[in-house]
């Protein structure tokens, strides 16, 4: 444990000593797809060849390291090379490799910034990847030059095999490809020819993954498995994380061209987050009402053990998740983006349909829907009427709207015909000033020299004071919720009961 701690502060202890590089050569950090996606960008519709080095972490041997940080005027601490190899070599995995693999390839790469300037190339590197590509009809023969018996053969060129051979490196020499403007060009996995693309068989597997899950409740995938201690690639059970990173990735990709490729993502976060959840799930119209129902739900954590779970020690959890998608790319791609009754309202009419494609067995727990009870909640209202073909008085405590789909109002006082999530606060609560300010959460008449919105009063109110806050007036709403799980339960112990 403690070797691993000071194996992780290595990195940013050796990465502040090692010189800046030049704004002309690309090193790519591996690992992150803005680097991936930054190093295709500089070889966009190029001529390019690239090259691969041979099993560079084996050549970065602990006696090296020290003699090549020298060379290059790198503080490099002794005990670095102890703490940083394994085996008198980097192991791959470790968080100090990456850093300090950049920090030996540096000399290769200041040596072959010097050789691709003269030859009029653009050089990028990632990891052991790399990429010359440049704008001239022809390839520089400093660079790279065709077989003679065989024009579509190319090799390393003399001049840039010796520069890369004095840095301590090797050339795989079955890695060597040139890459045409009419064929297709790949860099670190992604298409580069006329703009930035994912793989026609990358998508094509995704999408293929994607069918499964949503027909068996599974999908396979080629990864890692771990026999007897050995780790092979072999097909295995995908998880749902995975299969999310995937979509995210070819996401990430179309929406910088510009591209807005998203009903299968959709589908996939509506799968993943609500049709399996695995706990009942409240959305909620703002990202401040999550904080009010948070602390309330935390408060009254006794009395509704639905919804939240008391240990031994004391210790509260949460049995719901309050679902977040205010501002985050799952609202985008889900269609709520920032919120609010008119894009809650189209989720409302679309789950059921969207929810059509799902045959795995699926809905163990509700999707509540919780939005205020007041003249802007019409577009709501009118979206529940449709979907269940009934009209909406806005009396009822809750509906069942779809499939695991439920939608609750703010519970009414009595002699009130509307409400909304700020009225369970008492008058002490709602009076609490903030920088001489108090609350007000009517649009109308708010005046921001005297007033503070809903934001601060979620945040340095009810979540600043919420063990001194009186969350009493939540009682009845979080009795609903309750009421709505059970129901939920109710009915999927009598869909088991027929069956037989």
């Amino acid at each position: 444990m403690y070797l691993e701690t000071i194996s992780r502060s290595v990195p940013g202890n050796a990465q502040g000593s090692a010189y800046p590089f030049p704004q002309e050569v690309r090193i790519r950090r591996p690992g992150s797809l803005f680097q991936c996606f930054a190093n295709s960008a500089d070889n966009l519709g190029r001529l390019l060849v690239r090259v691969e080095l041979h099993d560079p972490l084996e050549a970065l041997r602990a006696g090296d390291e020290n003699a090549h940080a020298a060379a290059e005027g790198i503080s490099c601490d002794p005990g670095l090379a102890q703490i940083a190899c394994d085996d008198n070599s980097l192991p791959q995995g470790s968080p100090c490799s990456p850093v300090v693999s950049n920090l030996i390839a540096h000399i290769m790469d200041m040596q072959l910034l010097r050789l691709v300037s003269r030859a009029g190339c653009t050089y990028s590197r990632y990891t052991d990847d790399l990429t010359f590509s440049t704008n001239k009809n022809e390839f520089p023969p400093d660079i790279a030059q065709q077989d003679p018996a065989n024009p579509h053969v190319w090799t390393p060129a003399r001049p840039l095999v010796r520069q890369i051979t004095r840095a301590g490196f090797r050339i795989n020499p079955t890695k060597t490809r040139m890459q045409y403007r009419m064929s297709r060009q790949e860099v670190t996995g992604l298409v580069v020819n006329q703009k930035i693309n994912v793989r026609t068989e990358y998508r094509r597997e995704v999408r293929a993954m994607v069918h499964h899950l949503f027909t068996t409740g599974k999908f396979t995938l080629v990864g890692p498995v771990t026999k007897n201690g050995v780790v092979t690639l072999e097909d295995r059970d995908g998880t749902l994380d995975e299969l999310h990173g995937r979509l995210g990735f070819i996401d990430s990709i179309d929406r910088h061209d510009g591209e807005k490729k998203q009903p299968m993502y959709r589908r996939f976060l509506l799968y993943k987050d609500f049709y399996m959840a695995a706990r009942p799930v409240i959305i909620c119209e703002g990202k401040t009402d999550n904080v009010y129902l948070k602390h309330a739900i935390r408060s009254l954590a006794a009395q509704f053990p639905q919804l939240a779970t008391i240990d031994q020690q004391g210790k509260i959890t949460l049995n719901v998740r309050l679902y977040n998608y205010p501002q985050t790319s799952t609202g985008r791609i889900l269609g709520l983006s920032s919120g609010g009754s008119a894009l809650i309202a189209h989720f409302i009419g679309t789950y059921k349909k969207d929810t059509d494609h799902f045959h795995a067995p699926g809905q163990k727990h509700p999707v509540i829907i919780l939005y205020d009870n007041d003249a802007g909640a019409k577009d709501i209202r009118s979206a529940i009427g449709k979907a269940t073909k009934n009209r909406v008085k806005g009396t009822e405590p809750y509906l069942h709207v779809a499939r695991n789909l439920y939608a609750m109002r703010t519970p009414l006082s009595p002699g009130v015909t509307e409400s909304k999530i700020e009225d369970f606060f008492d008058a002490a609560t709602k009076a609490t000033q903030v920088g001489g300010k108090t609350f007000n959460d009517d649009s109308n008449g708010f005046d921001k020299n005297q007033h503070f919105g809903k934001h601060i009063f979620a945040e340095q109110v009810v979540k600043a004071k919420a063990s001194t806050i009186s969350f009493a007036g939540f009682q009845p709403l979080l009795a609903i919720l309750e009421d709505i799980i059970k129901q939920h339960a109710a009915i999927l112990a009598g869909q088991a009961a027929t069956v037989p």
